[in-house]
């Protein structure tokens, strides 16, 4: 007996590696709004002006090996084994060190440049331990409430703390708390939509913290009534919510 079409998305985006932080299996599925400064490219300008620099939580190094040139120092943290051996491929012959590690084990006084993508948390102190003096941390975060259309279409309404936990604001306030002192700071608030239900199962296991805990077999009810949707009105949209932060120790 033939799958339906629902079947048939669901299993080939079940059946997919979500390893790295290449979304590109997504294109023509799904589509998201990039921020308007070019996260990669102003990155690149930093790293071409320092001497050491530390990428936290590097993913698979994907947005770090984009980058023209990378310093004589260029450190790569990556916690999940399957982006460590990803991250390692691509940055260890440009030179990089990577460090499985979710943790800061580095001394004092460090690195001219700390820089994240999309870090799951942020460390303040710890990034102002082992920032230099006059050193910067530059990083773009998933704003408040971002996707959240899609995360409570799965879990329901969501507490006020979770639509605010990764407000910019709050950002601002821990990293002057730390000591650092903010430099740049913007925000946007951008346009994704999902145009199938493989692209949703596969954005679900890939980001997992959206929904976590999230598998086919217990959203599979939830799924089907997304996949109705789609079928009937076109693309899920949702709002995504990013920004930028740049903060320098005194």
């Amino acid at each position: 007996m033939r799958k339906s079409r629902f079947d048939e998305l669901v299993a080939e985006a079940e059946a997919v590696s979500v390893d790295g932080w290449d979304f590109s299996w997504l294109d023509g599925r799904a589509t998201e709004a990039r921020p308007s400064w070019g996260y990669q490219r102003l990155l690149g300008a930093q790293l071409a002006r320092v001497e050491a620099a530390l990428d936290l939580e590097t993913g698979g190094g994907e947005v770090l090996d984009g980058c023209p040139s990378l310093p004589p120092l260029m450190v790569a943290t990556e916690s999940w084994p399957p982006n460590i051996a990803r991250a390692a491929a691509r940055l260890r012959p440009r030179g990089a060190d990577i460090v499985a590690t979710a943790g800061f084990p580095f001394r004092d006084n460090v690195f001219d440049l700390v820089a994240s993508r999309h870090p799951v948390t942020t460390d303040w102190r710890e990034i102002a331990r082992v920032l230099q003096p006059g050193g910067t941390y530059f990083s773009q975060q998933v704003g408040p409430a971002s996707v959240f259309e899609l995360i409570e279409f799965f879990l329901g309404p969501q507490p006020e703390e979770a639509r605010n936990s990764r407000h910019p604001d709050r950002a601002v306030r821990e990293a002057e708390a730390a000591g650092l002192e903010v430099t740049d700071l913007r925000f946007e608030s951008l346009r994704t939509e999902f145009s199938d239900i493989g692209a949703v199962v596969y954005f679900l296991r890939k980001v997992i913290w959206m929904v976590p805990g999230f598998t086919v077999d217990q959203y599979r009810d939830k799924l089907r009534e997304l996949h109705e949707k789609i079928e009937r009105d076109g693309p899920f949209a949702a709002r995504t919510t990013r920004f930028l932060i740049e903060a320098r120790k005194p």
